[in-house]
Parts: C-alpha cells; sequence; structure tokens
C-alpha cells in the first residue's frame, strides 16, 4: 500500500496521493462507459448494466448541499467537534456523504463552495494514525499534504 511519509490512507484508491504533480487532490471512483455512469466509491459493477467500471477521479471541487456538526465523542480520533455532509462534485455530478473541515466549522453553509484536501486525521481501525480526504472551503488557499500537515501552495 502506498503511504505518505510511512501514513497509509484511510482507504487504499479512493483519492489521489501526493504529490499532486497533475492536479489537486482529486477522489478515485468508477465510471462505466457503457453508461456514461459515475460511482463513488468505485464499484466492481455497474448498478444500471452490470459492466465492469473502470477507475476514474470523480472530482476535487464541489458545493456543500447539506451537512451536521457532530459535538458527540468522535469515532476513530477524529477532531472534536467535527462535520459531516453531502457535496454535489462539480466535475461529475456525484452527490457524495463526505468529512469537512473540522477547522472551517464556522463557515460552513449550504451553497458554501469546496475543495478537496487530504491530510493526517484520526487513526485507521488498528489504531495508527491515517490519511483522510475532507472538504474545506474554496476561498481559502489551496492546500496539500507534506507529511507534516498542511502546506499552503
Amino acid at each position: 500500500m502506498k503511504t505518505v511519509n510511512g501514513i497509509p490512507p484511510v482507504m487504499p484508491g479512493i483519492f489521489t496521493l501526493p504529490p499532486y504533480d497533475d492536479g489537486p487532490p482529486a477522489l478515485l471512483g468508477g465510471f462505466c462507459p457503457a453508461c456514461s455512469a459515475y460511482y463513488f466509491p468505485r464499484p466492481k459493477y455497474c448498478r444500471t448494466c452490470l459492466g465492469p467500471v473502470e477507475e476514474a477521479r470523480v472530482g476535487s471541487e464541489g458545493t456543500v448541499y447539506s451537512f451536521t456538526v457532530v459535538r458527540k465523542k468522535a469515532p476513530l480520533g477524529l477532531p472534536l467537534p467535527y462535520s459531516v455532509g453531502y457535496v454535489d462534485l462539480k466535475e461529475t455530478g456525484l452527490r457524495i456523504f463526505c468529512l469537512l473541515d473540522p477547522a472551517a466549522l464556522e463557515k460552513l453553509c449550504i451553497g458554501l463552495p469546496v475543495r478537496l484536501a487530504v491530510n493526517t486525521m484520526g487513526r485507521d481501525i488498528n489504531g495508527s494514525p491515517c490519511l483522510r480526504p475532507y472538504f474545506t472551503p474554496a476561498s481559502a488557499k489551496g492546500e496539500r499534504h507534506s507529511g507534516k500537515g498542511k502546506v499552503e501552495v
């Protein structure tokens, strides 16, 4: 499994890992060429035609559709409070359920433009630190994972 400075992704194959030479971080999902349908996460087979699904970038920018702030003890070492919500991806039109930037809770609102960030956040099921994708307000400066936290681009 690919790691960044020894820290693995929370789940392999759901987002691109640094270095981001060909663009910003992106979620990886699937695309069915027969149906022109996108999926996240990537299924083995298309839900419509049951054909094979290819790996595809499904998005790195979107708009908050809905969200909630959770103020109870967070699972897997996530920061407290943390936020989850639905984001409509600009590139593919998919609506996905995801983490939102815990440092931007006061900025969250429906319709907020957001972009994907990847950073060390929480722990995996084995209790080890892991990289997680989350969406952060697009008005903030771009961030990339350097292995030592967030880095301005």
